[in-house]
């Protein structure tokens, strides 16, 4: 009877789907379709948290594809109105816009929403120059999908072991990261600040450490120690945080406690805007013949600006160890 059972599965025809459906159709079900589309087509990530720059990095990939192509596929799914969204490859894309690019190939996957985000935080995350408030915002968009997916688990392997040890979702949120659970969550900590403080921290003008701190006080308790922090030219120190986070948790954080606790001890003066005069012979040997002032001014800005972000995301590492 087995043998019997055996030789009639083997005689069993295909289904009529899969008969005459396409290998395109096959590799779409999958998740491996390859296409080619227009570049028009594609369409950015919704609140997409990283930057795409016009920097240096940018021209040379420019060059890249100019001579070689794209050489890595660009990751998009479907839009249920038309064309395609990106979750990975931003940077590509754009940087084949600007080498005149009509066509791109990229590879078609069906996901959700909270997976399209998953993925497209762990394909950006490890980028060498992002900002910690672009970092902080795509680790909080990361941590929202996975407790929305949460009881959701790929396959049946919970069914058959349900005494396997399932990973804690702040525990998958550091995977790949490169930081501890208790960074990663320090990180998602930074988007309770205020738009202001956002920018200092990324510009290295409020330290990471003493930022997450601020980011207990209210809204309007961070705007009062914004106002009082920049008529002082100070930023403060972390023990200065701690006590603005302590006395906001009591309610006492009026503007007299604010002035007591930066003024007991001497705050970090920030550094006055200083008067800089660089003559234009000194620089113009690194730009190309015929390079405006201004241009040479502009790519400077771009090139500090990089520099910058990327000391402060060492400072945080630093500052965690």
């Amino acid at each position: 009877m087995a043998a019997k059972n055996k030789f009639m599965n083997a005689m069993k025809m295909p289904a009529i789907a899969d008969m005459f459906s396409s290998e395109a159709d096959r590799q779409r079900e999958s998740g491996d379709l390859v296409t080619e589309v227009p570049l028009s087509e594609l369409h950015p990530f919704v609140n997409h948290p990283f930057e795409v720059r016009d920097d240096e990095d940018m021209q040379k990939l420019v060059d890249s594809i100019k001579e070689n192509g794209v050489l890595t596929n660009l990751t998009v799914r479907p839009r249920a109105e038309g064309g395609y969204e990106i979750i990975s490859g931003h940077r590509r894309f754009h940087a084949a816009q600007l080498a005149g690019l009509d066509k791109i190939k990229v590879q078609v996957r069906n996901v959700d929403d909270d997976q399209a985000i998953i993925d497209m935080v762990d394909a950006n995350i490890q980028r060498e120059h992002i900002s910690p408030m672009e970092k902080a915002r795509a680790l909080k968009m990361k941590n929202e999908a996975l407790k929305r997916s949460a009881g959701r688990p790929k396959g049946n392997w919970g069914q058959l072991d349900p005494n396997f040890p399932k990973p804690r979702t702040k525990e998958i949120l550091a995977e790949g990261t490169g930081e501890s659970a208790k960074q990663v969550q320090r990180y998602i900590r930074l988007n309770e600040l205020i738009p202001e403080l956002q920018k200092k921290v990324d510009f290295n003008t409020l330290k990471f450490n003493p930022a997450v701190e601020l980011s207990y006080l209210t809204p309007d308790e961070q705007q009062s120690f914004l106002d009082y922090a920049e008529a002082q030219d100070c930023t403060p120190s972390l023990s200065q945080a701690q006590k603005l986070k302590a006395a906001s948790k009591d309610g006492t954080l009026t503007p007299d406690k604010l002035e007591e606790i930066m003024s007991a001890q001497k705050p970090s003066v920030a550094p006055r805007e200083p008067v800089l005069n660089i003559n234009v012979s000194k620089v113009a040997q690194y730009f190309p013949t015929g390079c405006t002032k201004q241009q040479m001014e502009n790519r400077i800005l771009k090139i500090l600006e990089s520099y910058f972000r990327q000391m402060a995301h060492e400072q945080a590492h630093e500052e965690e160890r």
